[in-house]
């Protein structure tokens, strides 16, 4: 019996686009299964060294859901380069301007810390509100919330 090993050019093809509707949803619970979608660890040809992840639309952005106290407490950081330029912002201020930037950043921790990981989160689109520009690539809508 021999192991099975996933080619890059194999998987190019395989590819399918998931829909996610983010209305209520918890955004670590809903961050940890959707970076098991763009890692490919949900289908039984997952290779570590391969990207055999799919494509994931995000909808509904804005409608996220953080538990406890981290809207008021938890705080995400960006430095810009210059002398004291650490800005702060905390997680109710970041869903008001930026709803997109909160999953990215809890998918983006999630996934591994190389090239591999810069190429899956590229397959990630987040959409504050309902509409998408991807309809031509005929997404299937899945539920992820328990």
């Amino acid at each position: 019996m021999k192991t099975y090993m996933a080619k890059k050019e194999e998987q190019e093809q395989a590819r399918k686009w998931y829909i996610v509707d983010l209305q209520e949803a918890v955004l670590g619970r809903i961050a940890t299964r959707i970076a098991m979608i763009l890692s490919g660890k949900n289908k039984p040809i997952y290779s570590p060294h391969v990207d055999t992840g799919d494509f994931v639309i995000l909808i509904n952005a804005d409608k996220v859901r953080l538990t406890g106290d981290k809207l008021k407490k938890k705080i995400y950081y960006h430095y810009t380069g210059y002398q004291s330029g650490l800005k702060r912002f905390t997680a109710a201020r970041l869903l008001e301007t930026h709803p997109e930037r909160v999953i990215t950043h809890a998918v983006r921790g999630m996934l591994p810390k190389n090239r591999l990981g810069r190429a899956m989160i590229k397959k990630m689109k987040v959409y504050a509100g309902p509409n998408h520009p991807h309809e031509a690539q005929k997404p299937e809508q899945i539920t992820l919330t328990s």
